[in-house]
C-alpha cells in the first residue's frame, strides 16, 4: 500500500519559493496500475520523486508499505523518458547492472538477465551497445534492467513519450504483459490521456501548479486489454470523454 498524506512540496528559498505540491492525498493500491495526469510542470514527477525518497516533502508524508519514506525508497524502480544506459556496456551488461552493483555473481546475474532479454523480446541482440538499438529496444533494455532485482512498486515518468504511436503500442502491450504475471504496484506519469485509460485501473488528474488533485476516476475496463482494440470501444470514449472534460479546465485556465 502506498499513501500519500497531506503531501505539499515547496522549492527555493525567499522570494524564489516555489510551491509544487499542495495537499496531495492518494491511497494506491497494491498490484495496481494508477495513471497520474495533468498539465506540464504540475507537480507530477516531483511526486514520484517523493515516492522514490529523492526528495523529501514539505508538509505531509509518504506511506510505504505501512513505514514513512525518509531515504532512498530501495523497493521501488524507476524508469523515465531518457533510458540512460551505459554506452560503453552492451545490451547484456546493461540488463545486469542492478545484479551486479549488489554483488551477485556473474553467472547468476546474466542467468537472470537472459531470461528477461526472452521475456521483453531480445533475443539475438545480447552483445550490442546502446548506439545500435532503435529507440523500442533501447526501451526494452531499459525496461528489462529495472525489473531485474523484481522491485515491489514501478515508477514509470513519460517511459514512451519519445517513441512513435505504432512503437507505444507495442510497449503498451508488453508492459501489460508483464505486469499480468508479476503484478507490481505502478504509477505512471504521462500526458497521454488515450495511454493512461488504456494501461491504468485508476487515472488521477492533478490540477495545473501546484498540484492538487482534481479528479480520482476508476477505468472500468476489464483485463486482459487488447490494447489496440480497447480504444475503439463506447466505454473508452465514454471514459475519455468524461475526464478530458475536467482535466481541459486546466488547460483552459492555462491560456487565460
Amino acid at each position: 500500500m502506498i499513501e500519500l498524506q497531506g503531501i505539499g512540496k515547496m522549492f527555493g528559498v525567499g522570494a524564489s519559493r516555489t510551491q509544487a505540491v499542495a495537499d496531495v492525498n492518494l491511497r494506491i493500491e497494491p498490484q495496481s496500475i494508477v495513471a497520474l495526469i495533468g498539465p506540464s510542470g504540475c507537480g507530477k514527477s516531483t511526486l514520484l520523486n517523493m515516492v522514490a525518497g529523492l526528495y523529501r516533502p514539505t508538509a505531509g508524508q509518504v506511506i510505504y508499505g505501512g513505514r514513512s519514506v525518509s531515504d532512498v525508497n530501495t523497493d521501488v524502480g524507476y524508469m523515465t523518458q531518457k533510458d540512460n544506459l551505459l554506452p560503453w556496456r552492451s545490451v547484456l551488461d546493461n540488463i545486469a547492472l542492478p545484479l551486479e552493483l549488489t554483488g551477485v555473481s556473474h553467472s547468476e546475474r546474466c542467468k537472470q538477465a537472459e531470461a528477461l532479454i526472452h521475456q521483453v523480446g531480445l533475443e539475438g541482440f545480447e552483445d550490442k551497445y546502446p548506439s545500435s538499438l532503435s529507440g523500442g529496444m533501447r526501451k526494452r533494455v531499459s525496461l528489462a534492467r529495472m525489473l531485474l532485482y523484481r522491485p515491489r512498486t514501478l515508477l514509470l515518468d513519460e517511459p514512451f513519450a519519445a517513441l512513435d504511436a505504432q512503437l507505444r503500442l507495442v510497449m503498451h502491450d508488453l508492459l501489460l504483459r508483464l505486469w499480468s504475471g508479476q503484478r507490481q504496484t505502478i504509477i505512471l506519469v504521462t500526458h497521454d490521456l488515450v495511454e493512461a485509460i488504456t494501461l491504468a485501473d485508476r487515472v488521477v488528474v492533478f490540477t495545473k501548479r501546484p498540484a492538487s488533485v482534481a479528479m480520482d476516476m476508476a477505468i472500468d475496463l476489464p483485463r486482459p486489454r487488447n490494447v489496440r482494440e480497447v480504444r475503439f470501444t463506447k466505454e473508452f470514449h465514454d471514459i475519455y470523454n468524461s475526464i478530458w472534460d475536467r482535466l481541459r479546465q486546466e488547460y483552459d485556465e492555462e491560456k487565460v
